[in-house]
């Protein structure tokens, strides 16, 4: 999973009256004076600029045709069986009824506008003789009324779409009583871990488990949303903690509410919300999973309103107005946001037969196979508004991770019939990673391939394979924790690679696991920093003091988990099971699960945050290292970078032409 950006409009709200308690006696009063003064204020300038508008009317004889833009609603339509043919809101005869006709129109609206605003006033002159009370009952009347009409509108029924052959969504039991054992207390954390949030979160996004509230960080904007509800849904299902999924399903039929003014990260709310959502209406086949998720990714269409189609990293989920981050290389999009939307978005189209989430994302794919790339290399930064590659920094860890990930998996999720997909995987990975990783040369700016061949992955003086990031030119020796997914990544897309390298990528894979698993081992809690660098006799291990930090991360153990389903190595349970003690041992506190800020240190401080990915990711993928491979078999579903599972479609081909309800 791509870092969570680290920065985030301040909604607009309508003027109101000051209706305080000091403006009314206890049991009924008028308004204060000076209220009074400013609303007949408002009044008498609201009445003098629609009978302005009145009296400037345009003149029927010096106009034929009298538009306002709404003749259908202001004017009714007449009878076109009498000879005369219809246009606009009007009826067209012959040119001696055309100026009468017309003088006949105006005069019916100056009268209608004449009596409206009688009513208006009445009506505002009535509304002065009310108390303060009977005022706002009537305000929030009319607020239900707006928020009841938004919800019909957003509930329309949608088509009814054959759902995928759903296998091993309630299984995997293992026959070895001792991983059986394992397992069961990885389902134990889980439970601690919800329960905890379900006493002292309940409908925040996340949980301070030390000091026991709610915790939210801006990529959510301002509103509780309930993040770790939705993104513990899937993990609550697959474990059989069957009461807490109805739990978290109840809160999000009756309180997950969109219509909010709140800015929130594009691609974290799609990969944690969307995705939590469709995964959790696939497992249970519960409809409102499905319709929450199709409500929410309408709000997140109006960040794709750049001139290129390249999306906002924010949008505001109420307004609609988009930005990016301000420390993104001058306001641009991140490859790992923009990069990281085909799977939902493919899905959505399936379930709604809507083609404009699909055509959003091909679009992105389609103008980035046209770019052309420094070095063969993909930039982290794209501007939306220039189209233009910012600074050259190219990542496998934070800012670019997913982008890669989501090439494979799009292929994998259409049934391997998305050869354009594979082939940008193919081409990024032979192109930009494979390379000589024994012996290091200088890089030599003029000549190309060698270049691009000698970007990412090197070997240390100790042996270790590791993924370094590419900057202006310069390859920095240090590999983030995010990067570790990777590994796993490689293990993935292993087979169906170019010219039978299957062998070599399933190898790569076991290399960036080593690797990763030796960041772990080197540290005093036996859990793994930030980031960890590759400088002379220094060799995974963290140098700088603000790299030392887990936050419950899962990108490890991801990797541990792809390299078990396709080795069965019985190491990577056994990583896996050093890390599930270190995280119970170091991480739990009576309150949920917390971040550490120094792996090095025997007495670490907490940072007092149970991220939602924790339930999402990480305990989901050290429960599925200990079940057996017939829950969630990757033949048949494909994870997000969220963790959470979406089935392969059996589709002709990603155009969505095997959907009944597409077609």
């Amino acid at each position: 999973m791509s870092a969570p950006a680290l920065l985030p409009l301040a909604g607009r709200r309508l003027p109101a009256l000051n209706l305080g308690a000091s403006s009314f006696p206890h049991h009924r009063a008028t308004l204060r004076l000076s209220e009074k003064f400013i609303l007949l204020l408002i009044l008498s300038a609201f009445i003098t600029l629609c009978f302005g508008a009145f009296f400037f009317l345009p003149d029927s004889s010096k106009h034929k045709r009298f538009d306002l833009g709404l003749e259908d609603v202001l004017i009714p339509h007449v009878d076109t069986s009498k000879g005369g043919k219809h246009l606009g809101g009007f009826l067209i005869h012959g040119q001696g009824h055309d100026e009468h006709r017309h003088r006949e129109e105006e005069e019916r609206l100056r009268n209608k506008i004449r009596a409206d605003h009688e009513k208006a006033l009445e009506e505002a002159k009535e509304k002065l003789k009310k108390s303060r009370d009977e005022i706002q009952a009537e305000i929030q009347t009319e607020k239900n009324k707006v928020v009841q009409e938004m919800k019909k509108k957003d509930s329309k029924p949608l088509p009814p779409v054959p759902l995928p052959n759903l296998i091993g969504i309630n299984s995997g039991e293992p026959a070895d009583p001792d991983i059986r054992e394992k397992r069961n207390k990885i389902k134990e954390m889980m439970k601690h871990a919800w329960d905890n949030y379900r006493q002292y979160g309940w409908g925040h996004n996340e949980l301070k488990p030390i000091a026991r509230k709610g915790h939210s960080t801006n990529i959510f904007g301002n509103s509780q949303m309930g993040a770790t509800i939705v993104d513990a849904l899937d993990t609550l299902y697959i474990m059989g903690l069957h009461d807490e999924f109805r739990e978290g399903q109840e809160w999000i039929d009756k309180n997950l509410d969109f219509s909010v003014n709140s800015e929130v990260s594009v691609f974290e709310v799609n990969i944690r919300f969307i995705g939590g959502l469709l995964a959790a209406y696939y497992l249970s086949g519960q409809e409102v999973f499905k319709i929450k998720a199709v409500q929410l990714a309408g709000k997140l269409l109006p960040a794709f309103n750049t001139p290129t189609g390249i999306p906002w990293a924010m949008v505001n989920l109420k307004s609609g107005v988009g930005r990016n981050w301000g420390w993104a290389s001058a306001g641009s999009s991140i490859l790992a946001e923009f990069g990281t939307l085909h799977m939902e978005f493919v899905h959505l189209s399936y379930l709604t037969g809507d083609p404009v989430y699909y055509n959003k994302v091909m679009h992105i794919r389609k103008l980035l196979q046209k770019m052309d790339r420094p070095n063969g290399l993909y930039p982290n930064y794209l501007n939306p508004r220039t189209g233009r590659w910012g600074q050259h920094h190219t990542s496998v860890g934070g800012l670019g991770d997913s982008f890669y990930e989501y090439l494979l998996k799009a292929w994998l999720m259409s049934d391997k019939t998305d050869t354009e997909a594979r082939k940008m995987y193919d081409d990024a990975i032979e192109n930009t990673w494979t390379q000589q990783r024994i012996v290091e040369e200088f890089y030599h700016p003029n000549d190309k391939d060698q270049a691009i061949e000698k970007h990412l992955i090197r070997k240390s003086n100790g042996g270790l394979t590791f993924i370094g990031e590419w900057k202006n030119g310069h390859l920095e020796r240090k590999m983030g924790h995010l990067t570790c997914f990777a590994g796993g990544m490689f293990a993935l897309g292993a087979d169906g690679s170019r010219d039978d390298k299957a062998g070599h990528y399933l190898q790569l894979g076991a290399e960036i696991a080593h690797t990763c698993h030796e960041s772990y081992d080197r540290t005093t809690l036996k859990l793994g920093p930030e980031a960890f660098k590759f400088d002379g006799g220094v060799e995974a291990v963290a140098v700088r003091q603000n790299e030392k930090y887990y936050i419950l991360r899962p990108e490890v153990i991801e990797t541990y988990w792809y390299m078990w389903r396709f080795t069965h190595d019985p190491k990577y349970r056994q990583w896996g099971w050093e890390a599930t003690q270190a995280i119970d041992k170091y991480c739990r506190v009576s309150g949920g699960f917390s971040g550490v800020k120094d792996v090095y240190s025997s007495s670490p401080t907490y940072d007092d945050v149970q991220q939602s990915f924790f339930l999402a990711e990480t305990l989901k993928y050290l429960y599925l290292l200990f079940s057996n491979d017939d829950l969630l078999p990757l033949d048949n579903w494909v994870f997000n970078t969220e963790a959470h599972p979406l089935p392969v479609l059996h589709l002709a081909n990603t155009t969505l032409s095997g959907n009944p309800a597409y077609r």
